[in-house]
């Protein structure tokens, strides 16, 4: 054992105070997280960022927060264990650089619609990848995701081609009304 400078005894290899379990326990955690991240989100994106500003870096955060996602930057060490975890292996290529990963939990169209528009104007955010629904999603399939009309986009459509044919019966009806309002003058 050797005295630590505060006089008490050592018993177990540290760096900077921390033990090396308690290390190897944390990034545990954190592997954890991300692999829970993964299999319950529905839609994942990875992104490198390079080249972003810090400004640019907070609003990009900003936007994907207040629409309910996460994004986080996360070693990449750390990501291809959580992906090996949650069985998405084929993202592997994408974890080279720094990357920075959004998550969505609840809709699968905004963070692919989010990231890019964003790279649409700041062309150092670039879309490597992706997980719809539990698949691997190519760039391809990530940029033509973004380009569907969001949830309330569809519900408005749906909601219009609803409506037509109640319009439709309303107009012939008040069609009739006034033909025969005509014969009886």
């Amino acid at each position: 054992m050797q005295p630590s400078p505060n006089g008490n005894s050592v018993t177990h290899e540290t760096t900077g105070g921390v033990t090396m379990s308690a290390i190897i326990e944390q990034k545990k955690q954190i592997v954890d997280e991300i692999t829970t991240k993964f299999r319950e989100s529905k839609s994942t994106i990875v992104v490198d960022y390079r080249g972003l500003t810090v400004g640019e870096v907070t609003e990009l955060r900003k936007q994907l927060r207040d629409a309910g996602i996460d994004f986080k930057v996360y070693k990449n060490t750390m990501t291809r264990r959580a992906v090996e975890q949650a069985e998405l292996t084929g993202l592997n290529d994408a974890l080279t650089g720094p990357n920075a990963i959004a998550f969505s939990s609840e809709d699968v169209v905004a963070p692919a619609k989010i990231l890019n528009d964003f790279a649409k104007k700041h062309e150092a955010l670039e879309i490597k990848a992706g997980v719809i629904e539990g698949n691997i999603a190519t760039v391809e399939e990530v940029k033509a995701l973004a380009e569907l009309p969001s949830r309330e986009g569809l519900l408005s459509m749906l909601l219009s081609v609803l409506q037509a044919p109640i319009r439709n019966l309303a107009l012939a009806t008040k069609a009739v009304a006034e033909q025969k309002e005509e014969q009886g003058a």
